[in-house]
C-alpha cells in the first residue's frame, strides 16, 4: 500500500485540487503547510490529527511548515453562528507563544506567523495587490459566509479569505511550499489561495490543496469536547489520565476511525483490535489501544504510567497508593459535589442527592455498593469528617463500579 493509499484506508483525505497531488505524495518531496490561530494558548484534541497527518507526510520525506497566525489571529476565521470575539494583541502573542512552544516540543516543525509579512501591508497595497484579485460574488458563496449572509458579517471576517490566501502566496514564493492542508471548512481558503498564486505567478505554476474530515463523535458534534469542556493538549489543561479517560469511553462505532487517524498503528494492528471489537467488545481492547497510543505520543511512557495507576487505583479502590499529583488529577473530571462536615454517610448521600432518599442510600450501603476513598463503607451511621479526607477537605465517593463524585465538606 502506498502512501496516498494509506492516507485514504486511514479516511484523511476529504477532497483534493487535482489528481496529480496523489504521485506528488507518493514520490515526491513536498514542503507543505497547516495552519492555526492563536485564539487559545494550547492547542486541543481536535487539532491532533492534522498534526499527525503532518509527521507523517515528514516521514517519508516531505517538508511541513506549521504556520500559527499572528496576523489572521486578529480577524478570526468566519463562523457560522455569529461574529467572533476579538483578542487583544496581548493576548495574541501570549498565545502564540505558547503555542510555538507547544509544537515545537512535541513535533520541533519549522514554524512561521504570518503577522510578519503582513504587519507592513498598506491598506491601499492590499486593495490593490491582494483585493483585486477577488470577485465578492465568488467570496459570499463560501460555505459558511453564506450561512451569515441573514445575520449579518463583517467586513472583518469577510477578508480573512484573502488573507489566508496572501499565506499561501508568500509561502510558495519564499519557501517553494506547493501544498496547504487544512480541514474539509478550509476548501474554499484554500482554492482561494491556488487561484491567488496562479494570478500573481503564473498558469503553469504546479500548487495544490488538500482537505481532511472534520473528525466528530458520534452524536455529531466536534470531537474534542467532553462533559468539562475541551479536551486540550497541555498536560497542565487536560492531564494525561483525563486524556486517557476521554479516548477510552470512544463508542465502540468510532473508535476503529479514530485508531486509524489518530494513532501510527498499522493496517494489521487495526484490522486486529477490529476483530476485537465485534468478537468480544466487553474487553475494550480498542479504547485501550486508542487511549495508551494517544498518550504516550503526547505525554510520553510516564504520562501514560500515570494515567494507568489512577485508572487501576479508581478501578481496584486502592486510592492510598497514589501521590498527591494523582490524586489531583484523579478527582479533576468527578462531579463535584459539597456538603457540611459531620454528616452521616446516609445523610450525605441523600444531602448531596447522590442517592434520592435515604432508603434507596441505606440499601446501597447495606449492599456493599458504596465506598469511600477506596474502602467500602457498610455502616450508614459513619461519621464524615474532614480527617477522613481524600485530599485537602475532599472525599470521594464510589457507587458501584463507575460512580465517581468527589464531594467537598464544608464547615
Amino acid at each position: 500500500m502506498n502512501l496516498f493509499d494509506e492516507l485514504k484506508w486511514r479516511g484523511l483525505i476529504d477532497n483534493v485540487t487535482s489528481p496529480e497531488i496523489e504521485d506528488e505524495i507518493n514520490n515526491g518531496e513536498l514542503t507543505f503547510y497547516i495552519g492555526t490561530d492563536p485564539t487559545a494558548d494550547s492547542l486541543h484534541i481536535g487539532h491532533y490529527s492534522s498534526l499527525l497527518m503532518a509527521k507523517r507526510l515528514q516521514q517519508h520525506g516531505h517538508h511541513p511548515i506549521m504556520l500559527v497566525g499572528g496576523a489572521t489571529g486578529f480577524i478570526g476565521d468566519p463562523k457560522a453562528t455569529g461574529e467572533r470575539n476579538m483578542l487583544t494583541p496581548e493576548v495574541l502573542q501570549a498565545n502564540y507563544d505558547a503555542l510555538h512552544r507547544q509544537i515545537d516540543a512535541l513535533w520541533g516543525f519549522d514554524m512561521v506567523n504570518n503577522l510578519d509579512w503582513t504587519k507592513d501591508i498598506s491598506i491601499i497595497d492590499f486593495l490593490r495587490d491582494y483585493g483585486k484579485h477577488f470577485n465578492v460574488n465568488y467570496m459570499i458563496n463560501k460555505e459558511t459566509v453564506k450561512k451569515r449572509l441573514d445575520s449579518g458579517i463583517s467586513y472583518t471576517e469577510f477578508s480573512y479569505m484573502i488573507l489566508q490566501s496572501l499565506d499561501f502566496l508568500h509561502l510558495y514564493q519564499e519557501k517553494n511550499c506547493r501544498m496547504q492542508i487544512g480541514g474539509q471548512d478550509q476548501w474554499g481558503n484554500i482554492t482561494s489561495g491556488l487561484e491567488l498564486i496562479r494570478k500573481k505567478c503564473g498558469n503553469d505554476v504546479k500548487c495544490f490543496g488538500l482537505t481532511m474530515p472534520l473528525i466528530t463523535k458520534a452524536d455529531g458534534t466536534k470531537f474534542g469536547k467532553s462533559e468539562t469542556g475541551t479536551v486540550w493538549l497541555d498536560a497542565k489543561k487536560t492531564s494525561p489520565y483525563e486524556l486517557y479517560q476521554f479516548l477510552f469511553n470512544t463508542e465502540d462505532d468510532k473508535v476503529i476511525e479514530y485508531l486509524k487517524k489518530l494513532t501510527f498503528l498499522s493496517v494489521e494492528q487495526i484490522e486486529e483490535l477490529e476483530r476485537s471489537l465485534r468478537e468480544e467488545p466487553h474487553k475494550r481492547n480498542a479504547q485501550k489501544a486508542l487511549a495508551s497510543e494517544v498518550v504516550r505520543d503526547l505525554h510520553k511512557e510516564e504520562g501514560l504510567q500515570a494515567a494507568l495507576s489512577i485508572t487501576q487505583a479508581l478501578f481496584s479502590g486502592k486510592l492510598s497508593e497514589l501521590d498527591e499529583s494523582m490524586r489531583k488529577d484523579a478527582i479533576m473530571n468527578m462531579e463535584k459535589l459539597s456538603a457540611p462536615a459531620g454528616l452521616t454517610l446516609l445523610d450525605l448521600l441523600v444531602d448531596t442527592k447522590i442517592a434520592a432518599s435515604k432508603r434507596e442510600g441505606r440499601e446501597w450501603i447495606k449492599g456493599n455498593s458504596i465506598a469511600v476513598n477506596g474502602v467500602k463503607v457498610t455502616d450508614p451511621d459513619t461519621r464524615m469528617t474532614q480527617e477522613q479526607a481524600y485530599i485537602d477537605n475532599d472525599l470521594i465517593i464510589r457507587r458501584g463500579k463507575k460512580r465517581y463524585y468527589c464531594v467537598a465538606l464544608e464547615g
